[in-house]
């Protein structure tokens, strides 16, 4: 722009019509079209700059995209990975966190909660190490674990928990769930914190969890049930499954069993929580120790139901039947 505009005026002096004419008609004219000239060269600059600017954005969000996907895929050369990571200021030999922002309602618009949530996110801890890109449909937020605030956990102020907050501080439309991985290190701990918070979103989703965040640490035993679904259904069919003889079946005794291991063992905040009578619990639990043999008062027969009622509300049973192959 200095450019063009230092040999304007230059060249103003140098033109014939300025030199040898009185006629201030004349000059004015002349000025008029050195003004037009260069306001159009000056267009043409900036449109070029702007074009280029935006077709570079477009190549680099590419990149970035492509990054991202191959490295949460964990299948791509390690060396080749460590290498791409450099021009994103990330060190794959550090520890790093994964979590995922999904929205709950139709009001969440994905592009704009994910450049509101990058401008929080680099504000918070940095442009160091910090990723932040849009996969199938939820924001993916990658951090290193040192990002974490000192003796922000103690005070359960954790990375979930902080992008939650600044969701909510910057009044981004909708609702919106936080899933956050544990941190692993090196070039697969990535992949691996990112499993964890996925099958932590999927995990809150079958349970009907209303936490809008929640964390892989706090779902492994689900993950431990669900890895071997065989397992899983013959445990819900042997202890639950005589619960299906109760009146109205077995949905209301199952409901009463998660209230009251829910609620610590205390049949008194169970009540509180179903809106029945303390008296209705118990008959309930005596009911459940009638039809399976199995009592919450006794340490081994309480484990075994509690995981089959883990086991059931990740099958969705009884509202669905259990899967007949298993």
């Amino acid at each position: 722009m200095d450019l063009y505009l230092s040999a304007a005026w230059r060249l103003w002096r140098q033109l014939p019509v300025v030199e040898r004419s009185r006629d201030p008609d004349k000059v004015r004219a002349a000025a008029e079209a050195v003004l037009r000239v260069l306001d159009d060269a000056v267009g043409v600059l900036v449109d070029g700059h702007q074009a280029e600017r935006r077709e570079l954005i477009r190549r680099e969000e590419a990149l970035r995209a492509e990054f991202v996907d191959d490295l949460l895929r964990g299948d791509a050369d390690v060396s080749r990975m460590v290498e791409r990571a450099e021009p994103f200021g990330v060190d794959l030999g550090k520890p790093h966190h994964v979590a995922l922002v999904a929205p709950r309602d139709a009001g969440g618009r994905i592009d704009r909660a994910a450049t509101a949530l990058e401008r929080a996110v680099v504000d918070r801890f940095g442009d160091r190490e910090v990723l932040v890109a849009v996969k199938d449909g939820r924001i993916v937020v990658v951090l290193p674990s040192a990002a974490t605030p000192a003796g922000a956990a103690a005070r359960g102020t954790d990375i979930g928990t902080l992008l939650q907050q600044d969701l909510r501080r910057l009044r981004v439309a909708g609702r919106w769930r936080v899933a956050a991985g544990r941190a692993f290190p090196g070039v697969w701990g990535v992949p691996r914190s990112y499993e964890e918070a996925r099958e932590a979103l999927g995990v809150a989703d079958r349970l009907g969890l209303d936490a809008d965040v929640v964390h892989a640490r706090d779902l492994l035993v689900y993950r431990v049930l669900g890895r071997d679904q065989a397992a899983m259904v013959d445990l819900v069919r042997d202890v639950l499954g005589p619960l299906e003889r109760a009146r109205g079946g077995a949905d209301v005794l199952i409901g009463t069993l998660q209230a009251y291991f829910d609620a610590g063992d205390v049949a008194t905040e169970a009540a509180r929580h179903l809106h029945v009578s303390v008296r209705t619990v118990t008959y309930r639990l005596a009911r459940v120790a009638q039809l399976t043999g199995c009592r919450v008062s006794r340490p081994d027969q309480r484990f075994s139901l509690h995981a089959a009622v883990l086991g059931a509300r990740l099958l969705e049973w009884p509202t669905r039947p259990l899967p007949a192959d298993s």
